[in-house]
Protein backbone atom coordinates (compact mmCIF):
# COMPACT_ATOMS: atom_id res chain seq x y z
CA UNK A 1 0.00 0.00 0.00
CA UNK A 2 1.45 3.41 -0.82
CA UNK A 3 1.95 6.38 1.61
CA UNK A 4 0.25 9.17 1.24
CA UNK A 5 2.45 12.23 0.90
CA UNK A 6 1.53 16.36 1.23
CA UNK A 7 2.74 18.36 -1.61
CA UNK A 8 2.90 22.13 -1.13
CA UNK A 9 4.10 23.16 -5.45
CA UNK A 10 5.04 26.87 -4.11
CA UNK A 11 5.35 29.69 -6.16
CA UNK A 12 8.38 30.94 -8.63
CA UNK A 13 9.77 27.75 -10.12
CA UNK A 14 8.74 25.98 -7.40
CA UNK A 15 5.95 24.47 -9.56
CA UNK A 16 8.45 23.76 -12.48
CA UNK A 17 10.69 21.78 -10.00
CA UNK A 18 7.62 19.99 -8.17
CA UNK A 19 6.55 19.04 -11.49
CA UNK A 20 10.26 17.23 -12.10
CA UNK A 21 10.36 15.57 -9.04
CA UNK A 22 6.81 13.88 -9.48
CA UNK A 23 8.53 13.01 -12.93
CA UNK A 24 11.16 11.31 -11.25
CA UNK A 25 9.69 9.30 -8.08
CA UNK A 26 7.03 8.13 -10.72
CA UNK A 27 9.78 6.51 -12.97
CA UNK A 28 11.61 5.21 -9.73
CA UNK A 29 8.45 3.90 -8.90
CA UNK A 30 8.32 5.50 -5.50
CA UNK A 31 5.25 3.69 -2.95
CA UNK A 32 3.84 6.94 -2.27
CA UNK A 33 0.50 8.98 -3.29
CA UNK A 34 0.34 12.57 -3.54
CA UNK A 35 -2.05 15.09 -2.06
CA UNK A 36 -1.17 18.45 -3.56
CA UNK A 37 -1.95 21.89 -3.15
CA UNK A 38 -0.88 25.32 -4.16
CA UNK A 39 0.52 27.98 -1.78
CA UNK A 40 1.91 30.95 -1.27
CA UNK A 41 2.01 34.50 -2.78
CA UNK A 42 0.14 33.33 -5.68
CA UNK A 43 -2.37 31.66 -4.06
CA UNK A 44 -3.27 34.67 -1.92
CA UNK A 45 -4.02 36.82 -4.62
CA UNK A 46 -6.09 34.36 -5.85
CA UNK A 47 -7.93 32.97 -2.48
CA UNK A 48 -6.74 35.78 0.07
CA UNK A 49 -4.71 32.49 1.88
CA UNK A 50 -1.27 31.92 1.80
CA UNK A 51 -2.02 28.69 2.16
CA UNK A 52 -5.28 26.92 2.32
CA UNK A 53 -6.69 25.63 5.63
CA UNK A 54 -6.88 21.83 3.54
CA UNK A 55 -3.40 22.33 2.84
CA UNK A 56 -2.80 21.80 6.75
CA UNK A 57 -5.72 19.61 7.16
CA UNK A 58 -3.73 17.12 4.49
CA UNK A 59 -0.06 17.44 6.29
CA UNK A 60 -1.65 16.79 9.64
CA UNK A 61 -3.40 13.95 8.48
CA UNK A 62 0.15 12.55 6.62
CA UNK A 63 2.50 14.00 8.68
CA UNK A 64 4.81 14.34 5.89
CA UNK A 65 5.47 16.95 3.32
CA UNK A 66 7.48 17.59 0.47
CA UNK A 67 7.72 21.52 -0.04
CA UNK A 68 8.74 23.62 -3.14
CA UNK A 69 9.83 27.61 -2.25
CA UNK A 70 7.44 29.31 -1.41
CA UNK A 71 7.16 33.07 -1.81
CA UNK A 72 6.32 35.37 1.12
CA UNK A 73 4.64 38.70 0.14
CA UNK A 74 6.90 41.32 0.81
CA UNK A 75 5.84 44.26 2.84
CA UNK A 76 2.69 42.83 4.09
CA UNK A 77 2.82 42.39 7.27
CA UNK A 78 3.06 38.58 6.63
CA UNK A 79 5.34 36.21 9.13
CA UNK A 80 7.92 33.88 6.71
CA UNK A 81 6.05 30.72 5.78
CA UNK A 82 8.66 28.82 6.77
CA UNK A 83 9.32 30.02 10.03
CA UNK A 84 5.32 29.52 10.34
CA UNK A 85 5.52 25.74 9.39
CA UNK A 86 8.30 25.27 11.46
CA UNK A 87 7.07 26.63 14.03
CA UNK A 88 3.75 25.37 14.05
CA UNK A 89 4.65 21.67 13.73
CA UNK A 90 7.39 22.11 16.23
CA UNK A 91 10.14 21.10 13.33
CA UNK A 92 12.82 21.60 15.35
CA UNK A 93 15.77 19.75 13.55
CA UNK A 94 16.70 21.54 10.07
CA UNK A 95 19.09 19.40 8.56
CA UNK A 96 21.16 20.38 5.33
CA UNK A 97 23.45 17.55 3.82
CA UNK A 98 26.39 19.52 1.62
CA UNK A 99 28.74 17.38 -0.70
CA UNK A 100 30.86 17.92 -3.05
CA UNK A 101 29.61 16.78 -6.85
CA UNK A 102 31.71 16.09 -9.94
CA UNK A 103 29.13 18.62 -11.89
CA UNK A 104 30.89 21.35 -10.48
CA UNK A 105 34.51 22.53 -10.34
CA UNK A 106 35.09 24.05 -7.11
CA UNK A 107 38.35 24.50 -5.62
CA UNK A 108 36.58 22.06 -2.53
CA UNK A 109 36.35 18.26 -3.86
CA UNK A 110 36.06 16.80 -0.21
CA UNK A 111 33.42 18.72 1.34
CA UNK A 112 31.11 15.98 3.33
CA UNK A 113 29.44 17.74 5.97
CA UNK A 114 25.63 18.07 7.23
CA UNK A 115 24.37 21.12 9.50
CA UNK A 116 21.98 20.58 12.40
CA UNK A 117 20.37 24.17 12.86
CA UNK A 118 17.73 24.80 15.46
CA UNK A 119 14.72 25.32 13.79
CA UNK A 120 12.03 26.92 16.36
CA UNK A 121 13.85 29.58 18.25
CA UNK A 122 16.60 31.97 18.34
CA UNK A 123 16.04 35.10 16.35
CA UNK A 124 13.63 33.82 14.09
CA UNK A 125 10.58 33.60 16.90
CA UNK A 126 10.30 37.35 15.50
CA UNK A 127 9.54 38.91 18.72
CA UNK A 128 10.48 42.49 18.33
CA UNK A 129 9.60 45.72 20.36
CA UNK A 130 9.98 49.71 19.00
CA UNK A 131 11.43 51.07 22.20
CA UNK A 132 11.24 54.18 20.86
CA UNK A 133 11.89 55.91 17.49
CA UNK A 134 15.28 55.44 17.21
CA UNK A 135 15.33 52.01 18.99
CA UNK A 136 14.05 48.48 18.13
CA UNK A 137 14.66 45.45 20.22
CA UNK A 138 14.86 41.94 18.89
CA UNK A 139 14.01 39.32 21.19
CA UNK A 140 16.15 36.03 20.82
CA UNK A 141 14.74 32.88 22.51
CA UNK A 142 16.46 29.90 23.63
CA UNK A 143 15.73 27.04 26.13
CA UNK A 144 17.30 24.64 27.18
CA UNK A 145 14.89 21.75 26.60
CA UNK A 146 15.33 23.33 22.62
CA UNK A 147 19.22 23.49 22.58
CA UNK A 148 18.92 20.11 24.20
CA UNK A 149 16.40 18.06 21.74
CA UNK A 150 18.85 19.51 18.48
CA UNK A 151 22.09 18.48 20.35
CA UNK A 152 21.36 15.42 21.00
CA UNK A 153 19.52 14.84 17.57
CA UNK A 154 23.27 15.71 16.09
CA UNK A 155 24.92 13.05 18.26
CA UNK A 156 21.92 10.76 17.38
CA UNK A 157 22.55 11.16 13.32
CA UNK A 158 26.35 11.13 13.83
CA UNK A 159 26.08 7.32 15.87
CA UNK A 160 23.31 6.34 12.83
CA UNK A 161 25.28 7.52 9.85
CA UNK A 162 28.90 6.28 11.31
CA UNK A 163 29.92 9.86 11.37
CA UNK A 164 32.89 10.53 13.81
CA UNK A 165 32.50 14.46 14.64
CA UNK A 166 29.90 16.94 16.07
CA UNK A 167 31.08 20.56 16.36
CA UNK A 168 29.27 23.26 17.95
CA UNK A 169 28.94 26.56 16.45
CA UNK A 170 28.68 29.16 18.60
CA UNK A 171 29.47 32.79 20.27
CA UNK A 172 29.47 32.16 23.83
CA UNK A 173 32.30 34.58 24.05
CA UNK A 174 30.36 36.92 23.57
CA UNK A 175 26.52 36.03 23.82
CA UNK A 176 27.82 34.48 27.52
CA UNK A 177 23.87 33.69 29.16
CA UNK A 178 22.28 32.56 25.63
CA UNK A 179 25.30 31.04 23.62
CA UNK A 180 26.84 29.41 26.86
CA UNK A 181 24.11 27.32 27.48
CA UNK A 182 23.97 25.88 24.21
CA UNK A 183 27.57 25.51 24.75
CA UNK A 184 27.37 24.39 28.20
CA UNK A 185 24.73 21.34 27.32
CA UNK A 186 26.75 20.27 24.41
CA UNK A 187 29.45 19.48 26.48
CA UNK A 188 27.46 17.49 29.00
CA UNK A 189 25.74 15.45 25.93
CA UNK A 190 28.71 14.69 24.33
CA UNK A 191 29.59 12.67 27.40
CA UNK A 192 26.88 10.79 26.40
CA UNK A 193 28.53 9.58 23.46
CA UNK A 194 32.26 8.33 23.79
CA UNK A 195 32.63 7.12 20.96
CA UNK A 196 32.11 10.61 19.15
CA UNK A 197 34.60 13.11 19.16
CA UNK A 198 33.08 16.43 19.93
CA UNK A 199 35.11 19.53 19.70
CA UNK A 200 33.76 23.11 19.84
CA UNK A 201 33.93 26.07 17.43
CA UNK A 202 33.26 30.37 17.66
CA UNK A 203 31.32 31.64 15.02
CA UNK A 204 33.28 33.57 12.96
CA UNK A 205 36.49 31.30 13.30
CA UNK A 206 34.05 28.39 11.60
CA UNK A 207 33.63 30.72 8.71
CA UNK A 208 37.23 31.21 8.29
CA UNK A 209 37.66 27.54 8.75
CA UNK A 210 35.09 26.51 6.35
CA UNK A 211 36.66 28.28 3.52
CA UNK A 212 39.90 27.41 4.16
CA UNK A 213 39.68 23.53 5.10
CA UNK A 214 35.92 22.08 5.35
CA UNK A 215 36.86 18.50 4.98
CA UNK A 216 37.62 19.02 8.83
CA UNK A 217 34.00 19.45 9.63
CA UNK A 218 31.15 16.69 9.25
CA UNK A 219 28.43 17.14 11.66
CA UNK A 220 27.69 20.75 12.76
CA UNK A 221 25.50 22.26 15.19
CA UNK A 222 23.79 25.40 16.07
CA UNK A 223 21.61 27.82 16.79
CA UNK A 224 19.19 29.30 14.43
CA UNK A 225 20.65 32.16 12.73
CA UNK A 226 24.34 30.81 12.29
CA UNK A 227 22.52 27.35 10.54
CA UNK A 228 21.13 29.65 8.07
CA UNK A 229 24.04 31.50 7.31
CA UNK A 230 26.48 28.87 7.85
CA UNK A 231 24.46 26.65 5.51
CA UNK A 232 24.20 29.10 2.25
CA UNK A 233 28.28 29.35 2.82
CA UNK A 234 28.60 25.35 2.52
CA UNK A 235 26.01 25.57 -0.50
CA UNK A 236 28.41 28.13 -2.04
CA UNK A 237 31.83 25.65 -1.36
CA UNK A 238 30.27 23.14 -3.52
CA UNK A 239 28.35 24.68 -6.52
CA UNK A 240 25.44 26.65 -5.18
CA UNK A 241 21.84 26.09 -3.22
CA UNK A 242 20.65 24.24 -6.71
CA UNK A 243 22.59 21.19 -4.85
CA UNK A 244 21.60 21.25 -1.14
CA UNK A 245 18.05 19.92 -0.03
CA UNK A 246 16.82 19.79 3.84
CA UNK A 247 14.91 18.33 6.30
CA UNK A 248 12.71 19.46 8.84
CA UNK A 249 12.32 16.56 11.60
CA UNK A 250 9.89 16.82 14.60
CA UNK A 251 8.73 14.86 16.46
CA UNK A 252 5.59 14.43 15.01
CA UNK A 253 5.45 15.67 11.11
CA UNK A 254 8.46 15.96 8.97
CA UNK A 255 8.77 18.46 6.05
CA UNK A 256 11.36 18.33 3.15
CA UNK A 257 12.33 20.87 0.90
CA UNK A 258 15.05 22.80 -1.27
CA UNK A 259 17.27 25.00 0.28
CA UNK A 260 17.18 27.37 -2.19
CA UNK A 261 14.11 30.12 -2.60
CA UNK A 262 11.61 30.74 -5.23
CA UNK A 263 13.69 32.29 -8.35
CA UNK A 264 10.67 34.10 -9.62
CA UNK A 265 13.41 35.50 -12.19
CA UNK A 266 13.65 32.48 -14.16
CA UNK A 267 9.80 31.23 -13.15
CA UNK A 268 8.24 29.85 -16.12
CA UNK A 269 11.55 29.53 -18.15
CA UNK A 270 12.61 25.98 -18.18
CA UNK A 271 15.99 27.24 -16.68
CA UNK A 272 15.46 26.11 -12.70
CA UNK A 273 17.43 23.22 -11.40
CA UNK A 274 15.08 20.56 -9.76
CA UNK A 275 18.27 18.73 -7.93
CA UNK A 276 18.02 19.99 -4.37
CA UNK A 277 14.08 19.31 -4.48
CA UNK A 278 14.83 16.04 -5.97
CA UNK A 279 17.08 15.02 -3.24
CA UNK A 280 14.76 16.40 -0.42
CA UNK A 281 12.52 13.41 -1.98
CA UNK A 282 15.33 10.90 -1.22
CA UNK A 283 15.36 12.20 1.89
CA UNK A 284 11.60 11.77 2.38
CA UNK A 285 11.75 8.16 0.85
CA UNK A 286 14.72 7.98 3.83
CA UNK A 287 12.69 9.00 6.74
CA UNK A 288 9.94 6.31 5.25
CA UNK A 289 12.27 3.91 4.95
CA UNK A 290 12.12 3.39 1.35
CA UNK A 291 16.29 3.24 1.28
CA UNK A 292 16.59 1.56 -2.11
CA UNK A 293 14.54 3.69 -3.55
CA UNK A 294 16.44 6.91 -2.80
CA UNK A 295 19.75 5.10 -3.60
CA UNK A 296 18.24 4.26 -7.15
CA UNK A 297 17.43 7.94 -7.89
CA UNK A 298 20.42 9.19 -6.07
CA UNK A 299 22.77 7.08 -8.39
CA UNK A 300 20.79 8.03 -11.15
CA UNK A 301 20.92 12.01 -10.10
CA UNK A 302 24.82 11.51 -9.80
CA UNK A 303 25.78 9.42 -13.34
CA UNK A 304 23.83 12.95 -14.80
CA UNK A 305 25.82 15.30 -13.06
CA UNK A 306 29.18 12.88 -13.51
CA UNK A 307 28.42 12.56 -17.04
CA UNK A 308 28.14 16.42 -17.24
CA UNK A 309 26.39 17.25 -20.71
CA UNK A 310 23.11 17.95 -19.79
CA UNK A 311 23.38 20.19 -17.04
CA UNK A 312 21.61 23.33 -16.25
CA UNK A 313 22.19 27.12 -16.47
CA UNK A 314 23.23 27.58 -12.79
CA UNK A 315 25.42 24.07 -13.28
CA UNK A 316 27.56 25.85 -15.78
CA UNK A 317 25.48 23.54 -18.58
CA UNK A 318 22.53 24.59 -21.15
CA UNK A 319 20.11 22.07 -20.79
CA UNK A 320 16.18 23.08 -19.29
CA UNK A 321 14.70 22.10 -16.53
CA UNK A 322 12.60 19.49 -18.82
CA UNK A 323 15.60 17.54 -20.55
CA UNK A 324 17.65 17.68 -17.31
CA UNK A 325 14.77 15.71 -15.80
CA UNK A 326 14.49 13.30 -18.87
CA UNK A 327 17.75 12.71 -18.81
CA UNK A 328 17.84 11.59 -14.95
CA UNK A 329 14.19 9.33 -16.32
CA UNK A 330 16.45 7.54 -19.06
CA UNK A 331 19.42 7.13 -16.14
CA UNK A 332 16.91 5.35 -13.84
CA UNK A 333 15.45 3.32 -17.03
CA UNK A 334 18.53 1.83 -17.00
Amino acid sequence: MNRAVTVFRGDGIGPEITDAVLKILKAAEAPLDYEIFEVGEAEWKRHGELIPADACQSFEKTRVLLKAPITTPVGTGFRSLNVTLRTRYQLYANIRPIKSNTAVKTPYPNVDLVIFRENTEGMYVGIEEQVDEDTVHAIRLTTRPAVQRIIRAAFEYAVKHGRKKVTCVHKANIIKLSEGMILSEFRKIAQEYPGIIAEDKIVDNTCMQMVTRPEQFDVMVMENLFGDILSDLGAGLIGGLGLVPSANIGDGYAMFEAVHGSAPDIAGLNKANPTALCWAACMLLEHLGENECASRIRRAVDEVLKEGTCLTGDLGGTAGTTEYTDRIIARLSR
